[in-house]
């Protein structure tokens, strides 16, 4: 039989205390307009480049939810750019540019995640 399993992720869930409040977060963190719809009260599709999906839930939200190592890295072109942006908007930095290419950040909820430069 061949393998029915496609080689892609097409969404990554991330656990949010408050749907809206995470949609807003998660496309001014992106530069986006949050304009998409939330579905069943608790579900929010952001729609990134490359065809893969940040699927906001709040249903599932719990403390002991959050993800304590990042499980996805958002890219940049400039790393130290990047860096000082968040520290602007006044983001949870939880490591400073670590071997010139990356650093971590916590979301409102707690959840970890990483920015890193890509070559």
């Amino acid at each position: 039989m061949q393998n029915p399993i496609l080689n892609r992720i097409s969404g990554i869930f991330v656990p949010v205390s408050d749907i809206e409040a995470g949609r807003a977060w998660y496309c001014e963190l992106l530069g986006m307009e949050p304009s998409m719809d939330i579905i069943s009260g608790h579900l929010c599709c952001i729609s990134i480049q490359g065809g893969q999906n940040i699927v906001l839930d709040s249903k599932v939200y719990a403390p002991e939810n959050v993800f304590k190592t990042p499980m996805f890295h958002f890219d940049t072109d400039d790393i130290d750019k990047a860096f000082s942006y968040m520290q602007e908007k006044g983001v949870t930095l939880t490591t400073g540019i670590e071997n010139g290419h990356w650093f971590g950040f916590q979301d409102p909820d707690g959840n970890h995640l990483m920015i890193c430069k890509i070559d």
